[in-house]
């Protein structure tokens, strides 16, 4: 395990379940009707998460999970303490509601700002209620950080101070159009990443016990001595599979004025997006027509769809 631990940031959304869309999925302004559907951990956020516990287990450090959202955001950040990590950050203020891409990642850039210095920030490449894959770049583009995006695989990070005095960097394989790349960014750095990169390890029987009933505690400053063991804020509940004492973790709550966020960035006062139309797509079976496996078949076909200007 490396001398010089990496501090991990994990950006995780919760989303409506896209597998289940039914015709009450979207309101008549536009914005998702998230109570018309079951909410779950943005998929290739939790495949983010892995990249980020894997990486502590090699190097040894902390993973901190940041969400924003509605209260209700706090079962995904139950569900990243289930599986390892070591304090979650919730993100909750009605000033936050109706963000577009912009105002989410100017928000989340603040709240990065306020938990002090990290090596690396981890999310997923895109959220499945949006698929827009915007955030995580524009997060990097606030805090001034170097970005891979759409990573398949962390290939190696030197941690800050390592021996021989290599700088610290991350190196990463990225997927593109035709097969993939691998680049290598400075640290602190921002990956977002990909849902072929790992297979996200299951809760944890022993932390799902431990941490079941964490509750969010609203705070104005950051304060994480409570998960130093032997500090007087520490409530040590058990002992790690390392033999080292695991803490009850608090779910912090940060509303607008705890991380300083200007009003007319936030929300809907933040946001350039704006919906103007929504059709509802009803799709239906159409005409059906066997085509006979033969070249003059194939040929009849083609050139069909030349006629109609499908194919060109």
């Amino acid at each position: 395990m490396s001398e010089h631990p990496l501090r991990i940031v994990v950006l995780v959304k919760q989303v409506p379940d896209t597998a289940n869309v039914t015709g009450e999925a979207m309101k008549d302004d536009g914005t998702v009707n998230r109570a018309a559907l079951p909410a779950i951990f943005n998929p290739e956020d939790l495949n983010a998460l892995e990249a980020g516990l894997r990486l502590k287990d090699r190097h040894g450090g902390r993973v901190t999970v940041l969400t924003m959202g509605p209260p209700s955001a706090a079962q995904v950040l139950r569900e990243s303490l289930f599986r390892g990590a070591d304090e979650v950050v919730l993100l909750s203020d009605r000033a936050f509601a109706g963000a577009d891409t912009l105002a989410t990642s100017y928000a989340l850039a603040r709240a990065l700002d306020h938990l002090g210095a990290f090596d690396l920030v981890l999310c997923g490449r895109q959220a499945i209620d949006g698929d827009t894959a915007q955030v995580g770049p524009q997060t990097a583009e606030k805090l001034g950080l170097p970005q891979i995006t759409c990573v398949s695989r962390i290939v190696e990070v030197v941690p800050p101070g390592a021996a021989g005095g290599a700088p610290a960097s991350v190196t990463a394989t990225r997927s593109v159009e035709d097969g993939a790349e691998t680049l290598c960014a400075p640290l602190p750095a921002l990956l977002t990443i990909t849902g072929e990169a790992n297979e996200p390890r299951p809760p944890s029987v022993k932390l799902v016990m431990t941490y079941k009933h964490a509750i969010a505690e609203a705070l104005t400053g950051y304060d994480d001595s409570y998960l130093d063991p032997d500090s007087d804020e520490a409530e040590v509940c058990m002992v790690g599979r390392d033999g080292r004492p695991v803490c009850r973790a608090r779910i912090v709550l940060w509303d607008a004025a705890a991380i300083e966020a200007e009003r007319e960035l936030v929300g809907l006062r933040g946001s350039p997006t704006r919906v103007k139309k929504i059709e509802s797509v009803v799709l239906a079976g159409g005409e059906a027509r066997l085509i006979e496996p033969t070249d003059e078949g194939v040929r009849a076909l083609v050139r069909e769809l030349i006629e109609e200007h499908i194919l060109g």
